[in-house]
């Protein structure tokens, strides 16, 4: 059987996330959902992993918080996208969070 494994991390400080990733959350959930329905038959198995980013991890880099990887390769590559920060909120302490940029649309939740 083949297996597509995605990858979701994102920052967790007591036992809260942000918006941004709590709503990516949802999105990945959907998209999950939506990929075992449509590939039922076809033998591919789809495994959500999801991790956390300790506080330390995401003052050092705030790019990886909100990442999603396709069998360990980051999404931005698959779509040739572009990668930058904006202003979040306070439990991420108001430091600049992961955005992704596909060609003119700007996405701080990665959306289904």
């Amino acid at each position: 059987m083949k297996s597509l494994e995605i990858k979701w991390q994102r920052l967790i400080y007591k036992n809260k996330t942000c918006p941004r990733c709590a709503k990516t959350e949802n999105e990945i959930k959907k998209t999950v959902s939506l990929l075992k329905e449509v590939c039922r038959n076809t033998g591919i198995k789809f495994v959500l992993k999801k991790e956390k980013i300790s506080k330390n991890e995401f003052i050092k880099n705030p790019l990886k918080s909100n990442q999603i990887f396709i069998n360990n390769k980051p999404l931005e590559e698959y779509l040739n996208a572009k990668i930058s920060k904006t202003k979040c909120c306070d439990v991420c302490d108001h430091v600049e969070c992961r955005k992704v940029g596909v060609d003119k649309t700007q996405f701080e939740v990665i959306p289904k």
